[in-house]
């Protein structure tokens, strides 16, 4: 199966800062290095990445953009009808993948299992490389005066030189 793995999303004095390693891999083999997994939704009000299935994580932004429209903009709204949605309907509920998505006030993870997570640190990750990530963006949180953008920049980097599915070809988008 294809896979496409790590996205770290990230509130920090008054930013938000979502990147995207660019690895894919089918089974154990890199098959492409610059992959983009995140992306501006909603008239770039609201920043969303996947982690998985490839063609699973490209029907989850369709989706998750439908509900956005349908509640202008109410990213917990959306998150969770798309939630709803993903584990009660017999197509969706097959899809593997994982989405984080936030805008200015929130980021949220979500799941096929129903889950709508919103960490209490303003810091989330997905993917094979995640917790790797998440540690980094978490000590340099703390320990560090960077930016969003630079603290997700760094802890992917950190991250990829731990995860063999995760890579230093990062996309970063900010609100």
């Amino acid at each position: 199966m294809i896979r496409s793995t790590t996205i770290l999303a990230m509130k920090h004095n008054g930013q938000v800062a979502l990147a995207g390693d660019g690895q894919v891999t089918f089974d154990k083999t890199v098959i492409k290095h610059g992959a983009r997994k995140i992306r501006k939704m909603y008239n770039d009000k609201v920043v969303g990445g996947f982690a998985g299935s490839a063609a699973d994580g490209i029907t989850l932004y369709e989706k998750f953009e439908g509900k956005l429209e349908e509640f202008h903009g109410n990213i917990t709204r959306a998150a969770v009808e798309l939630a709803k949605d993903w584990r009660s309907d017999k197509i969706l509920r097959k899809l593997e993948a994982l989405m984080i998505v936030a805008d200015k006030d929130h980021i949220l993870m979500l799941s096929g299992n129903g889950d709508v997570v919103e960490p209490d640190d303003d810091v989330a990750a997905i993917g094979s490389g995640g917790p790797y990530a998440l540690a980094a963006a978490r000590a340099l949180k703390k320990f560090s005066n960077l930016s969003a953008r630079e603290i997700v920049q760094e802890s992917m980097k950190i991250a990829s030189s731990i995860c063999i599915y995760t890579n230093e070809n990062i996309t970063v988008e900010e609100l």
